[in-house]
């Protein structure tokens, strides 16, 4: 009866190891003024604090009801501005620590599994390419804002705790790259950003006790709305449509393409000239397949200038 109890078992987790405590939100993230423009010499520190929670929609073939994921993030990290062909290019680097816990039902039989450890690390390239060229602090802030279209690469490095022998697992055994292009369109205190962008994944050869696991890529667009009160103060609507992302395993192909949306909104708060703070909340408004999730976050920031 125990060996039967296992197989009823394994499904449920074999799902949740496909979704991953990092991988369940990819693509989610939602960034207002990704693409702002800044003045060369800028540094910044920061510290942020993630937490989703919510839904797990699977496969409807598949017999397991009453999925959910509880997923936390401390995430430290730098960034800094400098000059590249008389562009402003900036540079970012995070290396996030990751704890959660999964959980769902076959039958009447229940499967938790939780896992903590350090996450896959992630470095954003990006580069004005039209709009302006690179400022110091003192020309920035002598001014006229005017639209602007920037390029960005995101890379996960696969630096994050991986156990080939564990179904779920905090990093991903691979990389993962997102080219996107941003535009910004600044109209007295108001700003539309938009942005078009594709996660591109290589393959985990070394799934749960050697399965080869390969992705298709991930598009997303977004579009953000946000109005400045004063310098360093300002409110964003955010929404996102993603799609792709289906998965397969040593070549069989799993139904689970990913066509979703979210919706959210992001406060930035000056705390002096050097500190700031900012919240932000989403949630899932169209879920196919993956975490229906309800996303809560706040970040600190420190900034200085200096070569």
């Amino acid at each position: 009866m125990r060996g039967s109890l296992t197989d009823r078992r394994r499904p449920v987790l074999v799902c949740l190891g496909l979704l991953g405590l990092t991988a369940a939100v990819l693509g989610q993230d939602l960034e207002p003024r990704a693409y702002s423009a800044a003045p060369v010499g800028t540094h910044f520190l920061v510290l942020g604090t993630a937490y989703s929670f919510g839904d797990v929609l699977l496969d409807p073939s598949v017999p397991i009801t009453d999925v959910t994921a509880d997923i936390g993030a401390v995430v430290p990290g730098y960034a800094g501005t400098f000059a590249l062909a008389g562009r402003t290019a900036s540079l970012a680097v995070l290396i996030p620590y990751a704890f959660g816990k999964m959980s769902g039902m076959v039958g009447e039989d229940f499967q938790e599994i939780t896992r903590s450890g350090i996450g896959d690390l992630r470095l954003r390239f990006s580069v004005n390419l039209l709009g302006g060229r690179a400022l110091t602090p003192k020309e920035f802030a002598q001014r006229k804002p005017r639209p602007s279209v920037g390029a960005s690469v995101v890379v996960l490095a696969p630096t994050g705790q991986y156990f080939p022998e564990k179904l779920v697992n905090i990093g991903t055994n691979r990389w993962a790259f997102k080219p996107e292009l941003g535009f910004s369109f600044p109209a007295g205190k108001w700003i539309l950003d938009l942005t078009a962008s594709a996660w591109l994944f290589t393959d985990n050869p070394n799934f749960f006790g050697g399965q080869l696991r390969t992705q298709d890529p991930l598009w997303a667009g977004q579009a953000h709305v946000s109005y400045t009160f004063r310098p360093g103060l300002w409110l964003a609507a955010d929404a996102t449509l993603y799609a792709g992302g289906q998965t397969s395993l040593d070549g069989i192909i799993k139904d689970d393409r990913q066509e979703n949306s979210r919706g959210g909104l992001t406060l930035s708060l000056p705390m002096g000239k050097a500190y700031s703070l900012k919240f932000s909340g989403s949630t899932g408004v169209v879920t196919r397949i993956g975490g229906k999730f309800t996303a809560l976050s706040m970040t600190f920031q420190y900034r200085w200038f200096g070569l």
